[in-house]
């Protein structure tokens, strides 16, 4: 029997869902992902940010959909907010500008200013 069979499902999900939103939040602040390791000649492309978050995006939505077809409880490590945005499936402007809580917006804009 394989790893994936003796796994607990529920936990299972948890995991990989913590593990796309990281990925998808890495791709929304243009960080190294799995997917620059793939097309390592298109990071000089400035289209391929935006591709790469929409791939992560896609992968955020299809773990929330597997999870809830099986019945796992996905909302408990998003935001009410981001919970609206993965309910509304569509990648828009206002997601990747409110993804982050304030306080993480602010907090990212302060270590900016300090790095300058």
């Amino acid at each position: 029997m394989s790893d994936y069979a003796k796994k607990d499902l529920p936990t299972f999900f948890i995991e990989q869902l913590r593990q796309t939103k990281v990925n998808f939040e890495r791709a929304l602040d243009c960080k190294h992902t799995d997917f620059d390791d793939l097309y390592p000649y298109m990071n000089e492309q400035p289209q391929f940010f935006w591709y790469k978050r929409y791939v992560a995006w896609s992968e955020l939505l299809t773990v929330v959909r597997l999870a809830e077809e099986l019945g796992v409880e996905w909302t408990e490590d998003f935001s009410e907010q981001q919970v609206e945005f993965i309910k509304g499936k569509v990648l828009q402007g206002k997601v990747l500008d409110y993804w982050k809580a304030e306080e993480e917006q602010e907090e990212t804009i302060s270590q900016l200013e300090e790095e300058k």
